[in-house]
């Protein structure tokens, strides 16, 4: 079985390649996995160290747009997991052509490809964002989707060109939108790994207006089991959420990461709000439950101890992506 992971060099992908690799998943203990990633900013090789040596693994740097490097690679894939996309809200805000390119015509050209070739299945990886935003309950995977930000606009935009070409040609598409993901090897840009990693170096953090907006956290282990649990057994045309089951404002987020750090509020810097700063997230994950078996294992108090354990322990991993990346809040 050969298994094509777009993005497989970022956060989730690598979590994903890593636990493939690494005999986490039976199913797919023989599985040859071949990585597709453009090594943008967020990508880095280093997060696929552990596996590095693996028989069974081959990495090609290239950009998911590059039709004539997909339909190579597609060929023989029996199974296309896709996680590449430009993910960043702020930095949506602050340009979104780049999130255009990639999220909608990166996956439209791996589609294609992937009908070309006759893949047995295509996983592509969404957000919990392009619901849009919800004061109470959760969303089914039926809710419209009225995304916010330029990136999930752009993840919307990727959605429904993943749907249609299940609805139009066939192709055994699964779509997945999970909620706000941390763990290990995460770019420190996101909130988790910036407080972190900016706590320990007794420096500030920047805190969003009032800070209640609301998230559900769930730990990429988790995510990734969701995730293969749709690869195996999930319905081909069929939408699945995965949740984590943790919501927290990011004012108790915040209070969290500072006892864990040992620093105190006056760490703490308030700035204004982003634009367009969606309110509260919460997905329904009923249906994969129920279809699939899938429960959140990781507790978020033993997660984010994980976690920030990890940071404090591999400076040499993130101390080199700040340098080179302009940091704030996602």
């Amino acid at each position: 079985m050969r298994i094509l992971v777009t993005g497989g060099a970022g956060f989730i992908g690598s979590n994903y390649v890593r636990k493939v690799l690494g005999g986490q998943y039976p199913a797919y203990a023989d599985a040859e996995v071949v990585v597709l990633d453009k090594l943008t900013y967020a990508g880095n090789e280093a997060n696929l160290a552990p596996v590095a040596d693996s028989p069974r693994l081959r990495f090609v740097r290239g950009d998911i747009c590059d039709a004539e490097l997909v339909g190579k690679l597609m060929a023989g894939t029996d199974l296309v997991v896709h996680f590449a996309a430009e993910s960043h809200v702020d930095r949506s805000i602050l340009g979104s052509a780049d999130f255009v390119l990639t999220n909608v015509l990166g996956t439209q050209t791996l589609l294609q490809g992937a009908l070309e070739a006759g893949v047995g299945k295509f996983v592509h990886i969404s957000t919990d964002e392009v619901y849009g935003t919800i004061d109470e309950g959760s969303w089914p995977e039926t809710h419209p989707l009225e995304p916010n930000s330029p990136y999930s606009a752009a993840k919307a935009g990727s959605d429904l060109m993943a749907r249609s070409y299940h609805r139009t040609h066939g192709l055994p598409v699964c779509i997945t939108r999970c909620s706000n993901n941390y763990g290990r090897y995460h770019f420190p840009e996101k909130v988790i790994p910036l407080f972190v990693t900016n706590l320990i170096d007794g420096k500030k953090v920047p805190l969003y207006g009032d800070g209640l907006n609301v998230r559900d956290w769930l730990h990429v282990d988790d995510h990734c089991r969701g995730i293969q649990l749709v690869a195996e057994k999930g319905r081909a045309g069929e939408i699945y959420n995965i949740g984590g089951g943790t919501e927290l404002t990011n004012k108790e987020l915040t209070e969290k990461l500072l006892e864990a750090t040992g620093r105190d509020w006056s760490f703490v810097e308030k700035v204004a709000d982003r634009k367009g700063h969606d309110r509260r997230y919460s997905v329904d994950i009923t249906k994969i439950s129920t279809e699939l078996g899938y429960t959140p294992q990781v507790s978020f108090e033993q997660g984010l101890a994980d976690t920030v354990a990890w940071y404090k322990e591999n400076r040499d991993w993130w101390e080199p992506l700040k340098a080179r990346a302009a940091l704030s809040a996602g």
